[in-house]
């Protein structure tokens, strides 16, 4: 019989999530209904070396389906966390005995699929899902097309450099004097520096350029410019060619949250160049027309996040712009507040300045960082309902929303709060989320999994983290300086 089913009955333990379930995610105390971010902080107290807590603290899905509801293994924790005591608890009980209740359900297995839950919090799987254990730890060393199965090939390394960078195998002469090369390093990184300028890696439609597909998001049927839609709204091209300039030739990859200049991309003999401009909005509209022109004056650009089509494509018609920032959230920084992640609550908060009823309960959880992390976006146009230009920035944008969303609207400050940071607007929100460990895990993931075809491990997490680590020291936040580092790794070049 499993040791959980003499716990209190299903019923009774998801009653127990509604009030210390929402803690250890740390949305709301368990008394007040303020916030207390402590849970996945304890969590990663008591498991430091768990793959899960490799980013800090570990995500709120460890123990939860959508709040309140509780996994099998969180339900598990908060039956064991001071049963004997009258909900709900306090924030200080929670707090310290949550570590307690950690402990006592590490020998259970949650999910019933023969592994205990601190095998497989150890070993980097869900301890609440079933389909989902640690990866074997051992590997017999043999020999498939050639290559050694146990430990980093370099000639395997070779060819996927050339098949990743390039976009072709070697051919037969050039594996040859590979295989002959007296320093087999040296010339591997020969072959990258020689593929990251190739047009498979860095051209128009190339592999850095289609990275940018889930933070773009385009849509031909709106677009201006080269390859017009029905409707032109904005060109996505200038988005593109821009985050492929901040990628390459040893650029600060922040820039593509701080950089207040555009880029543009024309092909040039089989070749795409990339060429920096810098105009104001009025210079641009005379070289470009309504259709194409970028609205933000210099001082207001943030990167992409102030790009006409972001603005475009996500702020729309609204005025307190949620989507938008929740996009920038998500593709920038890697966090999903619809998965539950990245939650981080600001007192007060959300202020609900629109009346969309974001403070009820079922919503707070999520808006009380949402909110903060919209602010600062909420001064610059969208398609149109604000006072000013479309795609322009605005200082009292949020006037021309009143009549729709009441006179609160315009009382909806610009000042914003990212990762417990209070930030003035949306350039000192960019400069944050630049410097973050969130920006530089968020970066690396992306070439990680382009690279590899998926997330990292639980057993190369000691090597993602030292890229993370690494991005924003030694490599200077150069993408390329970065790869190289990436290739030598055994993740990368172990068959």
């Amino acid at each position: 019989m499993r040791a959980n089913l003499l716990l209190p009955s299903p019923r009774s333990r998801w009653g127990l999530g509604g009030a210390i379930g929402l803690s250890l995610v740390g949305w709301f105390a368990a008394t007040t209904g303020n916030t207390q971010p402590t849970g996945p902080a304890s969590f990663c107290e008591v498991y430091p070396d768990a793959p899960a807590c490799a980013s800090g603290e570990v995500a709120c899905t460890a123990c939860h389906t959508t709040p309140p509801s509780l996994n099998l293994y969180g339900a598990d924790v908060a039956a064991a966390l001071l049963p004997d005591q009258e909900r709900p608890l306090s924030s200080e009980l929670y707090t310290a005995h949550l570590g307690e209740a950690l402990l006592a359900v590490e020998s259970l297995d949650s999910d019933e699929d023969g592994v205990t839950n601190l095998d497989e919090i150890l070993g980097g799987s869900s301890p609440s899902d079933a389909q989902s254990t640690p990866a074997p730890s051992s590997c017999v060393d043999e020999e498939d097309d050639g290559w050694s199965l146990c430990g980093y090939d370099p000639q395997y390394a070779y060819k996927k450099v050339m098949l990743d960078f390039c976009g072709r195998s070697p051919t037969i002469g050039e594996r040859q004097a590979f295989a002959e090369a007296k320093n087999p390093t040296s010339a591997l990184h020969n072959a990258l520096d020689e593929c990251l300028d190739s047009e498979h890696w860095r051209g128009k439609h190339g592999r850095v350029w289609n990275l940018a597909n889930r933070k773009i998001g385009p849509l031909q049927a709106i677009k201006s410019g080269k390859d017009v839609g029905p409707i032109p709204l904005a060109d996505y091209d200038d988005d593109y060619a821009y985050f492929v300039w901040t990628q390459t030739d040893g650029r600060d990859v922040r820039l593509v949250l701080t950089g207040q200049t555009f880029v543009s991309a024309r092909v040039d003999g089989g070749v795409t160049v990339y060429e920096e401009w810098d105009r104001t909005p009025d210079e641009d509209f005379e070289l470009r027309g309504y259709d194409r022109y970028q609205a933000v004056v210099k001082e207001r650009r943030a990167g992409m996040l102030t790009h006409r089509w972001f603005l475009m494509s996500n702020t729309m018609f609204t005025s307190v712009p949620r989507t938008t920032a929740a996009q920038a959230y998500r593709a920038y920084l890697g966090y999903d507040i619809a998965l539950l992640e990245g939650l981080n609550d600001v007192p007060g908060e959300p202020a609900d300045y629109d009346s969309k009823g974001v403070g009820e309960a079922a919503c707070a959880a999520c808006h009380a960082t949402l909110d903060p992390l919209t602010y600062p976006f909420s001064r610059y146009e969208g398609i149109g309902g604000g006072v000013g230009d479309s795609y322009s920035y605005s200082a009292n944008r949020l006037n021309g929303f009143t009549d729709v969303d009441g006179e609160l609207v315009a009382e909806t400050p610009e000042a914003g709060v990212l990762f417990g940071e209070p930030v003035e607007d949306l350039i000192e929100w960019a400069a944050v989320a630049a410097n973050s460990e969130a920006f530089r895990r968020a970066t690396v993931l992306d070439y990680w999994k382009l690279l590899l075809g998926e997330a990292p491990r639980a057993t190369e997490q000691a090597e993602f983290s030292r890229l993370v680590r690494d991005l924003g020291g030694d490599h200077g936040y150069s993408v390329e300086l970065m790869l190289h580092d990436l290739i030598d790794m055994e993740a990368y070049g172990a068959p």
